[in-house]
């Protein structure tokens, strides 16, 4: 497959600046894959288009205060975004920088509270690891001069503001870890989740840490020589029962965003089995991959060339996605991380 099958056009005024004004206040797109017909909702109305045979998964990631702008000892400006926190007993961080002059191994950085961090070492595509003084600095760190790392297309000329803070993230995050959000969850509120839960046979968690293999673009022609950047996921046994068990009496399964599809995708058998799961993930959906875990999609309209859009491709087929993209842009919704949101059956 090449690149460029995976293009739309798509006007800027589309793409989304700022949330809708209640989280709930989205409109919903669903696509029938039965039929391939698609309809038009508010996603209030979301609990109303499912039934008891839908179990709901979503992702409880916790977006942290992960970009940072210290300094070098030479005064110049450094853009951290970080990324993952490395096993061990010390604050290490997996993190992406950005600098005038590049970051050297041994390079240390400092920020206004006193507190510093050391570059141990670099990699491409300005990949590297930070190691912090202690848990306690580090804290003190992403407390007082963290923000919210919003993705390069939400402009804001003085940064992520209190709204951003709140409203990039989800109402049920509770495990920190992501430096982008797992953008789906977004519409919902707690009122909503629970009409939603009442709705269905319930709603189960599990966690991925959203970082570089969600959001990086694809940069090379031929998608399958495309290599993701692993993220930490966990599924605990308890939710794996209850899943299995939903399955195998024939209901269906609906993952609230592709970060949810990857995880059980990853961790699921050829025949659909479900495992627990503690560890990375790196796994790359495109077209021609048959689903083992997931029967249906909530998930928001993505960027061009993403592999967030090949894995709805995959799970819609490649032509009825961009057909369904090209009603949506024809119809004004809206786009990305604060834009409207699609329920594929």
């Amino acid at each position: 497959m090449k690149l460029t099958d995976f293009d739309y056009d798509l006007p800027e005024g589309l793409i989304a600046q700022t949330p809708a004004k209640k989280r709930d206040g989205s409109r919903l797109m669903m696509l029938d894959r039965l039929n391939g017909g698609y309809s038009h909702h508010a996603f209030s109305n979301l609990p109303a288009l499912l039934s008891k045979r839908d179990l709901v998964v979503i992702n409880d990631t916790r977006v942290i205060p992960a970009r940072l702008v210290p300094r070098k000892r030479t005064g110049g400006k450094v853009e951290i975004l970080l990324v993952r926190r490395l096993p061990g007993p010390t604050e290490r961080w997996e993190c992406m920088t950005q600098a005038s002059r590049g970051i050297r191994e041994g390079t240390e950085v400092f920020f206004e509270g006193g507190e510093r961090c050391m570059f141990e070492k670099t990699a491409k595509g300005g990949f590297c690891v930070a190691a912090f003084e202690s848990r306690a600095a580090f804290r003190a760190i992403i407390q007082n001069f963290g923000k919210t790392p919003l993705p390069p297309y939400i402009r804001r000329e003085r940064g992520p503001g209190r709204t951003d803070a709140e409203r990039y993230q989800t109402v049920y995050a509770r495990s920190p870890g992501s430096c982008a959000a797992p953008t789906a969850g977004l519409h919902f509120t707690d009122a909503l989740l629970f009409a939603v839960g009442k709705a269905t046979a319930g709603v189960v968690r599990l966690t991925l840490h959203v970082g570089p293999g969600t959001f990086l673009p694809v940069r090379i022609e031929r998608v399958e020589d495309h290599v993701m950047h692993a993220e930490w996921m966990s599924i605990g046994a308890g939710v794996v029962l209850r899943l299995n068990r939903h399955r195998a009496g024939g209901g269906r399964v609906l993952a609230v965003g592709t970060t949810v599809a990857r995880a059980l995708e990853h961790a699921a058998d050829e025949d659909g089995t479900i495992k627990a799961q503690t560890g990375l993930t790196d796994m790359f959906i495109t077209p021609g991959y048959s689903f083992r875990a997931v029967d249906r999609l909530l998930t928001n309209f993505h960027l061009p060339r993403s592999t967030l859009l090949m894995l709805v491709c995959a799970f819609a087929g490649r032509d009825f996605t961009l057909r369904a993209y090209a009603n949506a842009v024809s119809r004004a919704y809206r786009f990305y991380s604060y834009g409207d949101a699609m329920l594929i059956v």
